[in-house]
């Protein structure tokens, strides 16, 4: 018995120290994704579910990082902010403030960033306060819209959809239409990112005809054991299929990070945040 409880013991001091040390800490991960579409070499940065933590001091430690890899533009799969009592987003702003200043940013909504909107009673004037600082930072979110990248002949979409595709246990289908419905048809003669949040679609997000889709959401699943992978996912579903990583569906491609931070509870076991670089290049 006392035996058992030792290891017990062990495990969960381990568990803690991990804990503490994978909160508060980042890696860095690179993709390489070629395509015939692609006309030139194009290095993004992609960013996720800081859920307004600070890596040093306004988030210097971030910052320093992104500015090494020097990239041509930032994606940004939401959920920079957290929607949830009390919350504010005065370090997500401050970091897309920095970076703005140096870097084009092409902002997808994720589901806090919704939230806020949907919700003015319980989060007065925030979703107007925060859309302003990203507009005078000159962002400008990309809600159901397009931005064309002529230089690299790439088209990034950022996809705002309904809270009902967010759901707690279950997947809530999602009808044929509805994508080219809210989004309208893919630059099928351009390399086409699709900004979603929600990994979950993916079989969607493919079949609507993105060639890369950037997700989070996840957090890389709070815990992550080996084999296993991700424990638990936000729609408190065990061991989700889809946790962090590359995948593929037909001729697309998602890249799934495991975000930066994550909120409630606000830990990471064995699973470090992620800042993640595609590498985009021509396939000739």
């Amino acid at each position: 018995m006392e035996g058992i409880l030792l290891c017990v013991t062990v495990v969960v001091v381990i568990c803690l120290l991990a804990a503490v040390l994978d909160s508060n800490r980042f890696v860095t991960i690179t993709y390489e994704i070629k395509s015939d579409k692609i006309t030139r070499p194009c290095k993004m940065v992609l960013l996720s579910d800081l859920h307004n933590k600070s890596f040093g001091q306004e988030n210097s430690r971030l910052i320093a990082a992104i500015d090494e890899i020097s990239p041509d533009g930032i994606l940004v799969a939401g959920d920079m902010l957290t929607a949830w009592g009390g919350a504010n987003f005065g370090h997500a702003l401050s970091l897309m403030e920095n970076l703005a200043a140096k870097y084009k940013i092409y902002y997808g909504m994720g589901n806090h960033e919704h939230r806020l909107g949907l919700s003015p009673d319980s989060f007065p004037g925030m979703y107007e306060r925060y859309l302003s600082g990203l507009k005078r930072a000159g962002i400008e979110p990309l809600i159901n819209e397009t931005a064309c990248l002529p230089e690299w002949n790439i088209a990034v979409c950022g996809a705002q959809i309904d809270r009902c595709y967010f759901k707690h246990f279950r997947r809530e289908p999602m009808e044929a239409s509805y994508l080219p419905k809210i989004l309208g048809e893919p630059k099928r003669d351009m390399f086409q990112v699709l900004i979603a949040h929600n990994p979950v679609y993916f079989d969607a997000y493919a079949v609507w005809g993105a060639d890369l889709v950037v997700a989070g959401h996840v957090h890389g699943g709070i815990m992550r054991l080996p084999v296993l992978g991700g424990v638990l996912s936000p729609a408190m579903t065990l061991f989700p299929k889809y946790d962090g990583g590359i995948f593929y569906e037909k001729e697309s491609t998602m890249i799934l990070s495991r975000g930066l931070s994550s909120h409630t509870p606000p830990i990471r076991i064995f699973n470090p945040g992620e800042l993640i670089v595609i590498e985009l290049k021509p396939d000739k």
